[in-house]
């Protein structure tokens, strides 16, 4: 199974992933691409992206970037989000990238862009931090 089917599998059995539209469209090592549709539910008041939302897209992104170095079993220790612009668009495609992968923990970055019209725009990124897992046995 290739980094894409790992994390398409995972993807599916997250329940609010599913919920939110989430697709995986891109995954190599070190890398990945998450695409969600906008959907009314997920709009804040103003009809922008819910900086929820935002949060979501960027964890989730990082968290399936540092499973292509690291395997699945893995638990945000911490991340932070910076909305620079409100996100409004059709489509959201968040792109995220291990900064530094280790042994216990991994280091990752991602960029979330709205795409509205065919035309992509920089709305927001982030930073996690991921404790790496025993695996169960």
């Amino acid at each position: 199974m290739n980094a894409l089917q790992m994390l398409q599998k995972i993807n599916a059995m997250a329940e609010f992933n599913r919920w939110c539209g989430i697709e995986v469209t891109v995954a190599e090592v070190g890398a990945v691409e998450i695409q969600m549709p906008w959907r009314a539910e997920v709009g804040q008041y103003s009809g922008f992206l819910h900086a929820g939302l935002i949060g979501t897209l960027i964890d989730t992104a990082c968290g399936f970037a540092a499973a292509t170095v690291a395997g699945p079993h893995l638990l945000a220790s911490n991340f932070s989000v910076n909305c620079l612009r409100p996100a409004q668009g059709q489509t959201f495609i968040a792109r995220a990238r291990v900064v530094k992968p280790g042994k216990t923990q991994i280091f990752t970055s991602c960029d979330l862009f709205a795409v509205d019209a065919g035309q992509e725009k920089f709305v927001a990124n982030g930073q996690t931090l991921l404790a790496v897992l025993q695996a169960p046995q």
